[in-house]
């Protein structure tokens, strides 16, 4: 089996690691001993990222072309702003 890429999806809760691999041949899926194999191959690719971030050894060899912005709005909850126009 070799590691092709990881990808790592933040939802509400919980932590989605896709392991995308190649193999010729290993357990057939749905097996104790597939489980294993892939765990392994996540948790050394996540071992070698987190080596070369911490060196600084990164590089970007691409964009999405996408924008990500952030807006922190401050409300007063519906029984506060009742209170407050008494």
């Amino acid at each position: 089996m070799a590691l092709q890429r990881l990808v790592l999806d933040y939802r509400t809760g919980e932590l989605v690691v896709r392991c995308l691999y190649r193999t010729d041949e290993g357990p057939n899926p749905n097996t104790k001993a597939r489980r294993r194999e892939v765990s392994e191959l996540a948790r050394t690719g996540l071992a070698q990222a987190l080596e070369a971030l911490g060196e600084g050894d990164v590089d970007v060899v691409g964009t999405s072309g996408f924008t990500t912005r952030e807006d922190i709005l401050s409300l007063p909850r519906p029984d506060e702003a009742r209170e407050a126009a008494s």
